[in-house]
């Protein structure tokens, strides 16, 4: 299936194709953007669109790397 279909002439999407919510910051870990702005994505205006990929890049300290193991556990609890 060609990505040719689903250009536009507005704002892309950063959606990356790796969509995964993480459980603390309910971000989604492959273009950072809420589960409601994702949705909410094909209804916003230009300007909220831009708005959101303004954020996106201060957003990506809130999805911590290290997962699993004692000290992952230890720190959520």
């Amino acid at each position: 299936m060609s990505d040719a279909v689903w250009k536009r002439d507005e704002i892309e999407s950063p959606c990356i194709k790796i969509c995964v919510i993480h459980p603390e910051s309910r971000l989604c870990t492959g273009c950072l953007r809420s589960i409601d702005e994702i949705s909410q994505w094909a209804r916003m205006t230009p300007q909220a669109r831009q708005s959101v990929m303004a954020e996106l890049p201060a957003r990506q300290a809130s999805i911590s790397k290290r997962r699993g193991g004692r000290k992952g556990r230890l720190h959520r609890s």
